[in-house]
């Protein structure tokens, strides 16, 4: 179940370098309760994933 439960928390989101440096969960995110504000390096890779919720961010520029 926790596998399921893991697949419906996960979502992918686009950003931009202006919205670096990257911090999940973004500002005005619903969720902006349920985990600590952790900032993700994306600039060298391109994609990260959140260690706590999952979500998948892509640089796209």
């Amino acid at each position: 179940m926790a596998q399921a439960e893991t697949q419906t928390t996960q979502r992918a989101l686009k950003v931009t370098r202006r919205d670096l440096p990257l911090s999940c969960p973004r500002p005005g995110d619903a969720v902006a309760g349920l985990h600590p504000r952790v900032y993700l390096p994306i600039e060298k890779s391109g994609t990260v994933t959140c260690p706590y919720c999952g979500t998948r961010y892509q640089l796209t520029d």
